[in-house]
């Protein structure tokens, strides 16, 4: 079957939105808002801001994020033209006492921009995708990007790599703005090997440590006024704002990037999961031996399955005779769609057909390695981005829940085999009780620390009192949303994993776009974890609340979410 008449016999987004909507499983029609009425307009239904400052264009629109789990149907919604224009709107809401929230792509799950449910009456939703975008790049060794915080990945690597110059580690999708990416410490995968000698200014934590300065909307005191202040690596108090969580409003940052380099990524599917996430000691094609070989590797593994898909990156300079030579990014075509057997197992899964989950998966898994052999995939070279980026806004949506364990890199297999050993074990008591609560993929990466003077809210911050924890596991697990039963496995999930990884050999924090603080009724609702465990977890968090509320003491860059959380 060719890639072409793959493609021809494949639903559409807004036909499986039809198929799936009753049974609460939609795949989203994107997260473009679904309309959008300017304000004055007879058909505004919501009540106008009081004295909103002219000349600022405002619309009444919904808001969505990428489960359309959080969906605001009627929000008034600005578009920031300038960085000025945001310092003009943040004075106007703290004279009105409103709030804002900065609105990119919306690609998250957490409740950062707006809580579901929320009272939005009194917030304005600044756009800033539609005008503060722009980008520069300086060359050098290193060189650095300047960008708008609404400016995305897709451009900026595009961009840096017309001047020679790239990142070595980059979240998977690139339909993100920067901004959105900083705010939450977004992270690829990826170490240098033992013997690598990377180019000056690559980076292998979060792009946040990648940031060398940064221009904030903050509270002055001596103006009595919010305005516009650019922070650089020697300000400390640069780091609250490195990842901010929504707690603050960037409109530009600095970062540094380096010399590009071509990547060859081979994609395995023949290597049975008990070997790849075997106990520590086991032979053979393990986690830890792709981190010895090569430093960079994703693993992606269904439930019910017998092998993972592994992404294998390796640096190569020259074109290797066999792989498949990319010119551009998004090499994986298959992964982003959804066929009609998926849609109809969807279907009957929503439906009450639990027992269908190992049939669904098994097809997602089949779908991986027959789409690599249409799409000759399996072995692919080109500059980073080309096999960094591969997830598109048009693939199926997911809720997925996500940690971070922070361990020594001789720790890695053991840190993953424990993680696999009790999601086998949970989900095995849930099956013999006839409930199948997730459907989607276990997605594992691996990346470095970021510094001792890095973010002080990235999930990657090193510990000064464990200097042996150089690396990062990141653990995400997913199902579709309205999987019955999903929310008692993730917070099972959720208490093994906080309670494993302790003590002298890891320690965990969440991964803040995902999900995390389950209880039964879902995530972000556990007052315990929210209170106590995740400030626990960070060294500076104190530190980190306390320097973001005296640049926003009136808290116009806050939530309700937010005000319990920090």
């Amino acid at each position: 079957m060719s890639d072409d008449s793959a493609r021809r016999t494949s639903l559409t987004r807004r036909t499986l939105l039809t198929a799936t909507a009753a049974a609460g499983l939609a795949a989203a029609a994107g997260l473009q808002p679904s309309h959008r009425i300017p304000a004055g307009s007879a058909a505004a239904t919501l009540t106008p801001p009081p004295g909103f400052p002219a000349g600022i264009p405002l619309s009444q629109q919904a808001f969505r994020n990428w489960s359309l789990e959080i969906r605001v149907e009627d929000v008034w919604t600005a578009s920031a033209r300038t960085p000025d224009d945001v310092v003009t709107l943040a004075n106007w809401a703290h004279e009105h006492g409103y709030r804002l929230r900065a609105r990119g792509k919306g690609h998250t799950w957490s409740p950062l921009v707006v809580p579901a449910g929320a009272d939005t009456s009194r917030t304005i939703i600044v756009d800033t995708t539609s005008h503060l975008t722009a980008v520069s790049v300086r060359g050098g060794t290193p060189g650095s990007v300047t960008a708008q915080t609404g400016a995305t990945l897709d451009t900026i690597l595009a961009r840096l790599e017309e001047s020679g110059l790239g990142l070595a580690t980059t979240t998977a999708p690139g339909d993100l703005t920067i901004g959105g990416v900083l705010a939450i410490g977004g992270h690829g995968t990826g170490l240098p090997t033992a013997g690598e000698h990377p180019p000056a200014g690559s980076g292998f934590g979060t792009l946040s440590s990648l940031v060398t300065s940064l221009t904030a909307v903050v509270w002055s005191a001596a103006e009595g006024r919010y305005a516009l202040r650019t922070f650089t690596r020697s300000d400390p108090d640069i780091r609250a704002f490195l990842v901010h969580l929504g707690r603050a409003f960037i409109t530009e940052v600095t970062m540094t990037a380096a010399a590009n380099t071509r990547l060859r990524c081979r994609n395995w599917y023949d290597v049975n999961v008990a070997t790849v996430f075997g106990p520590p000691g086991t032979g053979g094609r393990t986690i830890s031996s792709y981190v010895a070989g090569t430093g960079r590797v994703e693993a992606i593994w269904f439930p019910f399955t017998d092998v993972p898909w592994l992404k294998v990156w390796s640096v190569a300079p020259t074109k290797p005779l066999l792989a498949k030579q990319l010119d551009a990014p998004y090499p994986y075509s298959f992964a982003n769609r959804v066929t009609e057997d998926m849609s109809a197992l969807l279907g009957e899964i929503a439906a009450g057909g639990g027992d269908k989950t190992p049939d669904f998966t098994k097809l997602a898994m089949s779908i991986v390695g027959s789409g690599l052999i249409v799409t000759g995939t399996w072995d692919v070279w080109g500059w980073s981005k080309n096999s960094l980026l591969y997830v598109e806004p048009t693939t199926l949506r997911i809720v997925e829940a996500g940690w971070a364990v922070l361990t020594s890199r001789a720790n890695v297999q053991r840190v993953v085999s424990d993680f696999y050993g009790h999601y086998k074990s949970v989900l095995a008591a849930h099956q013999s009780r006839g409930s199948y609560p997730v459907n989607g993929p276990i997605e594992l990466r691996i990346t470095g620390t970021d510094p001792h003077d890095g973010p002080f809210l990235s999930p990657a911050l090193a510990r000064p009192d464990h200097p042996e924890w150089d690396t990062v596991v990141w653990l995400d697990f997913a199902t579709y949303p309205g999987t019955p039963g999903a929310a008692p496995f993730f917070r099972e999930m959720e208490q093994r994993i906080w309670q494993t990884y302790t003590g002298s050999y890891a320690t965990v924090r969440p991964e803040w776009s995902k999900g995390w603080a389950y209880t039964d009724n879902g995530p972000w609702t556990d007052p315990a974890t929210l209170g106590n465990t995740v400030p626990a977890a960070f060294n500076d968090w104190r530190t980190a609340r306390n320097t973001l509320n005296s640049y926003d003491p009136a808290r116009v860059f806050s939530n309700a979410f937010l005000d319990t959380l920090l």
